[in-house]
């Protein structure tokens, strides 16, 4: 299906994507507790630095993620890979809550941001005809890491301590992903393309967007609103999710578990949807992307016994396997590839931002003695409108042609 190179970019796209992990909420969420423990702050004091790092990242990111459009992908993978493991090693340093701060910024930067955004580019730019299976196989890393993760780490965490592990990854990150990127990425340029056939020419004749024009262009709020959705919301479950946990009375291990079933239909529906956006656009899948999503805080309004802990983060991993594929493919078909690193780092740090605000805004009102019921309520509300703004522009997101 995918010739040499085609595949190289691939599997290029799933590693990264998986070690982009090391610095999503849910991979830090799970040190929530030990670093809470270790510096004796509470929930909103974790949720407000975390959230203000990660605000403090998403600045810097739009404008050092569109440097991706000028320098060489080998020589910018390097970059990021030195920086996350970097940003780990310096992780396992945290002895106040200054080096906090500092630890999140860095993670959520090279993390969440950079690596997950060298991946997606390096991918939506290659690939034309075959955007969305690319992606969606790409996206799999990310999936896989959620899968086994969770589970590992809790298991780790019993038998060393969280700085240890830290180191460990900080090392594993050095070494391995500079040899993969070399024999995966290195033949690769700015102008390397699918050999797209018939659809070269469509896609040529594409308007090229470039960022400022992005900007004003109104679509973009609403697209953005509905593909923001999932970042603030799940950052602030994968975050809290010992709060949850509690809250419900889940269990200990109910919510790791849980991540289990939430990675296999964000796999499955990774799959699905790639094949699906190449046959019928991005454009028209997104109205369809956070109904999932929307059900889940139905789940969490009514429920409570530790089954639907595995419903729950289920109809999030479904939405969570759409939004990661349309959140690069839309941007592609709509505005064309050649601004893409500089239109994606924009749409990365809209993204990291709501995290950052999903944070704070779950943090503070945990505070507040909000319950977890009450939080699904106003997470509902906001879903429902974006699904009603895209619903009423959904005929005019077409792409321009010249």
């Amino acid at each position: 299906m995918f010739k040499s190179l085609s595949l190289k970019v691939i599997i290029f796209g799933f590693i990264f994507t998986f070690f982009s992990s090391f610095g999503q909420s849910f991979f830090i969420g799970l040190f929530n507790p030990s670093v809470r423990d270790d510096l004796n702050i509470s929930h909103g004091q974790f949720g407000s630095i975390y959230a203000t790092a990660t605000l403090l990242s998403s600045f810097l990111f739009i404008w050092v993620g569109k440097k991706i459009d000028d320098i060489n992908v080998f020589r910018f993978a390097i970059y990021v890979t030195v920086l996350l493991s970097f940003s780990c090693f310096f992780f396992s340093k945290i002895s106040s809550i200054a080096f906090l701060f500092i630890a999140i910024f860095l993670m959520r930067f090279s993390g969440q941001g950079m690596m997950s955004h060298t991946a997606s580019t390096t991918i939506s730019r290659y690939f034309t005809k075959s955007r969305g299976k690319a992606l969606s196989i790409g996206w799999f890393g990310l999936s896989v890491a959620e899968f086994i993760l969770p589970v590992t780490i809790i298991y780790l965490l019993t038998l060393y301590n969280w700085q240890n592990i830290w180191i460990f990854i900080s090392l594993l990150v050095l070494v391995f992903l500079p040899i993969a990127s070399y024999f995966l990425i290195k033949e690769l340029n700015l102008d390397s393309r699918e050999n797209a056939e018939n659809n070269e020419v469509k896609n040529k004749d594409i308007k090229q967007w470039a960022r400022i024009e992005v900007i004003k262009d109104y679509r973009f709020y609403i697209i953005s609103s509905n593909l923001l959705a999932m970042p603030w919301i799940a950052t602030g479950v994968f975050v809290y999710q010992s709060f949850i946990t509690s809250s419900k009375e889940w269990g200990e291990y109910v919510i790791a578990q849980s991540f289990m079933v939430y990675s296999l239909l964000s796999v499955i529906t990774l799959l699905i949807s790639g094949i699906l956006i190449d046959k019928f656009t991005s454009r028209k899948l997104l109205i369809f992307m956070n109904i999932p999503l929307l059900l889940s805080t139905f789940v969490i309004i009514f429920f409570d016994i530790p089954f639907t802990a595995f419903v729950f983060l289920g109809l999030i991993g479904i939405s969570n396997g759409l939004a990661n594929v349309l959140g690069s493919s839309t941007w592609a078909e709509l505005y064309g590839v050649k601004h893409i690193g500089s239109i994606k780092a924009l749409t990365t740090a809209l993204m990291v931002f709501s995290t950052a605000f999903g944070t704070a805004l779950f943090g503070v009102l945990i505070d507040f003695g909000f319950t977890i019921e009450k939080i699904a309520i106003v997470s509902s509300i906001y879903i429902f409108s974006s699904i009603v703004l895209l619903f009423f522009v959904r005929k005019k997101l077409n792409p321009e042609y010249i």
